[in-house]
């Protein structure tokens, strides 16, 4: 599918003052003023990450009550429990507030919802469990703010808790000792885009500066929180910007066995930088909690055991290779429906069955919305209840939709690009009709994909030399990714389809520079040598028998006028 570009408009004099002022290429300035980045303390901080430039952890509301709690538990000798989430975030910010607790002498237990048979967040049972083991006090990580009903059972049974978590907040705050998010209402903490493992870094921040300990015992746990935080897709600017920049230098001199261990599983050794971490370990720790699993992935992170963390590595690896069957397969299905029934004439796609693992639906959700570019919202049925997942398109709110849809839903939440929701198996076809006349209503019927285009280059600027000065925009992530450039009226030298002509590989030709370029999944396109072509692309080197070559990677092409 074609797609709109859209070229950044930036102050040219302000580009020039920059790049003379910080002695880099007037591109990489460019970049760097997409990223709304530019006043001059802003700009520092961004290619100059100071550790020191943490925030304090006590700006956040209620954290001496957190502090001060905790650390009665260990002049108490009562025990503690965190409650955290099946997902990568919640798993990393369990990991790295036990092992802290332990290290202080507070003993600890943890919990960690099934995905598939208990869902999201506190419940009822699991504070019965938690309640029976002798805990005292219930920490919540990556969760718990939307547990208003839970915490009080929690407290009626006898469990002070203290909530930390990232997401948005209800009208009614829970009613625990401690609600640390910085999305409160009445927040004072500076910046309230942290994951759920970097708010529960802040907690293990605060009672280190309480005890007056080396700020070695809590930075030592950057690496599980650089891993948590990129996997959480939060935006990395400001302090994400920081805990990713210092965690992923541990990442790659990584003293955890479990963490190290993995990475040798996955391949990646020394190349460890925020891509790696979202394609490569994010996908197989999260494939433990997408299969019902998630102690297990908890499990590596905590062990002290070279042999068990190889053991458990390996676990994770298959997995993740049996995720991606499940998912393969459903994508087949979903794929084989729209196609004979074309349904992607529809302003939304919504389809059903009963052969889907509710585990994965959300993944392939996102590939049909990236494909057909529509809506979409995949429903597995099982005991005849349909637990569904979506996600949206730009310009259309998913979860306002479903308000209009309430009646046939038993619960729903989510935000506007994606959502979760659960209904009555004989509700479906009713939900489906209603879904689909409120998006016909609301929806842009000639959207089509934006591309952000952050410079217009000419050929004889691509060379080792820009990719190089790229370092200095990593690491890469949510609002901040890896910039996409333009290059018009590029002649095409060679064309070559690969794989099944599914990915396309050109040699292409500008100002007498012959440019190596792959566009995977564009072997559809229709190219033919003598074209001439403008092509939006990153910029990546490319290894092959000991040589590297910048080669640019096609994200979209256009004839050119």
């Amino acid at each position: 599918m074609n797609k709109k570009w859209e070229f950044a408009q930036v102050n040219e004099e302000l580009v020039k003052e920059i790049a003379f002022h910080y002695s880099i290429s007037e591109t990489i300035a460019k970049v760097i003023l997409n990223r709304g980045i530019e006043k001059d303390a802003q700009i520092n901080d961004f290619l100059h990450p100071n550790i020191d430039k943490l925030y304090d952890p006590f700006l956040f509301n209620d954290m001496d009550i957190a502090v001060n709690r905790i650390l009665k538990c260990k002049e108490d000798n009562e025990k503690v429990t965190i409650y955290g989430d099946y997902d990568v975030d919640g798993i990393t910010s369990t990991a790295i507030l036990s092992k802290f607790l332990i290290e202080l002498g507070i003993e600890n237990d943890f919990y960690l919802p099934n995905r598939l048979s208990e869902g999201y967040g506190l419940n009822n049972n699991a504070i019965d469990k938690i309640v029976q083991n002798g805990t005292k006090l219930l920490i919540t990580v990556d969760c718990g703010i939307s547990g208003y009903n839970e915490v009080e059972y929690a407290k009626e049974h006898g469990l002070d808790v203290i909530v930390t978590d990232h997401h948005e907040c209800p009208e009614k705050l829970p009613q625990a000792i401690a609600v640390i998010d910085a999305k409160r209402p009445d927040s004072t903490y500076p910046f309230n885009s942290l994951a759920g493992v970097g708010v529960t870094f802040k907690l293990i921040h605060a009672i280190s500066l309480k005890l007056g300990l080396d700020r070695k015992s809590y930075l030592k746990y950057l690496d599980i929180v650089c891993l948590g935080t990129v996997a959480d897709i939060v935006p990395l600017v400001d302090e994400n910007r920081l805990i990713v920049h210092f965690g992923l230098m541990l990442v790659k001199q990584t003293k955890n066995i479990g963490l190290k261990s993995l990475i040798e599983i996955a391949g990646y050794n020394e190349s460890i930088d925020s891509t790696a971490i979202s394609f490569g370990l994010a996908p197989r720790i999260n494939a433990c909690g997408r299969l019902g699993k998630a102690e297990i992935a908890l499990k590596l992170l905590l062990t002290t055991s070279i042999e068990e963390a190889k053991k458990i590595a390996i676990e994770l690896n298959n997995f993740n290779k049996e995720r991606q069957e499940v998912e393969k397969r459903i994508i087949n299905d979903a794929m084989e429906i729209i196609e004979k029934d074309k349904l992607y004439n529809d302003d939304i796609i919504v389809l059903a069955s009963e052969n889907w693992h509710h585990g994965v639906i959300g993944i392939v959700s996102s590939k049909i919305t990236e494909t057909y570019y529509k809506p979409s919202i995949l429903i597995s049925i099982e005991d005849g209840i349909g637990k569904g997942s979506g996600r949206s398109i730009d310009g259309f709110d998913l979860h306002s939709a479903l308000t209009e849809c309430s009646e046939y839903l038993d619960k729903f939440g989510g935000h506007e690009m994606a959502i979760g929701l659960s209904l009555d198996a004989d509700n479906i076809e009713k939900f489906k009709q209603k879904i689909k006349e409120v998006t016909s209503k609301n929806i842009d019927k000639e959207a089509v994909p934006k591309l952000k285009i952050d410079a217009l280059i000419n050929p004889k600027e691509i060379n080792f030399e820009i990719f190089d000065s790229m370092n200095l925009l990593e690491p890469y992530g949510e609002a901040n990714h890896p910039p996409i450039f333009v290059s018009k009226n590029l002649k095409v030298d060679s064309v070559r389809l690969l794989s099944n002509d599914r990915h396309l590989k050109l040699t292409l030709k500008g100002d007498n520079i012959l440019l190596n370029a792959i566009g995977f999944n564009l072997g559809d396109r229709v190219i033919h040598i003598g074209d001439r072509i403008d092509v939006a692309y990153m910029l990546e080197v490319n290894k092959f028998n000991n040589m590297q070559n910048i080669q640019l990677n096609i994200k979209d092409i256009k004839k050119s006028l």
